[in-house]
């Protein structure tokens, strides 16, 4: 399982736009020079931008949609988001770009003045939704506490899937946040968790931890949701 958890969009769509505008920005005006972006890595961006693309388009017809097709689009994606995170640390962080250019690419100026923190106090839980086959997004909710303290820096969820009829006749089925083995950490109150495709039918376990540099919260409520 894996979580899209940072400055890329967390949907395929959104990925393609954000590649799309990076080579309209650079693609143009000089900027690749500019920025010392050789040719052959514009060319690059271009070529997996529209190999991602026609693989988006046959995984999710209906006439061309198979196993095979699904696996070549995820890969698709993998090899460009690859080179857009390449990109950004190679080129973007670096001198000359100024805070309009970042703006200009999707990104976040960096902000250079810390924020004081402690231990996080707030409890939370979080709502689930459909996104795609395979895809459940996240949502986090605050049960209680300030949701703009600044402890609050990211979010522990914790999680365990459990197959059809588990819940109610195994006796590895969770009981209470305790029971839930693995985590992931994010920072964003609004994630997409995209599952093995084995997963799919089975109930996904949850139960999150605000945390803050090891720092943890009080356990949110356990709950459940159906992977598509």
């Amino acid at each position: 399982m894996s979580i899209t958890r940072d400055w890329l969009s967390h949907t395929r769509e959104g990925q393609l736009a954000m590649a799309r505008d990076w080579l309209e920005i650079i693609g143009s005006g000089g900027k690749a020079a500019a920025w010392g972006i050789p040719p052959a890595t514009l060319t690059a961006l271009e070529t997996r931008h529209g190999t991602a693309q026609g693989a988006l388009i046959t995984a999710e017809n209906e006439t061309t949609r198979t196993l095979v097709a699904t696996a070549q689009c995820r890969e698709s994606f993998a090899a460009l988001t690859e080179l857009m995170r390449d990109i950004k640390k190679r080129y973007y962080l670096t001198p000359p770009l100024a805070e309009s250019d970042y703006v200009s690419l999707g990104l976040k100026p960096h902000d250079t003045t810390p924020t004081p923190s402690g231990t996080p106090t707030a409890q939370v839980t979080i709502e689930t939704f459909l996104v795609g086959r395979h895809e459940l997004g996240v949502k986090i909710i605050y049960v209680t506490g300030n949701p703009h303290d600044p402890a609050n820096k990211g979010y522990r969820i914790w999680y365990k899937i459990v197959a059809p009829g588990a819940a109610s006749t195994d006796a590895t089925a969770p009981t209470g946040p305790e029971d839930l083995p693995k985590s992931f950490y994010t920072k964003r109150k609004k994630d997409v968790i995209e599952f093995d495709f084995g997963d799919s039918g089975k109930t996904a376990y949850f139960a999150v931890q605000i945390e803050n540099e090891g720092r943890k919260g009080p356990w949110g409520p356990l709950v459940s949701a159906l992977i598509p």
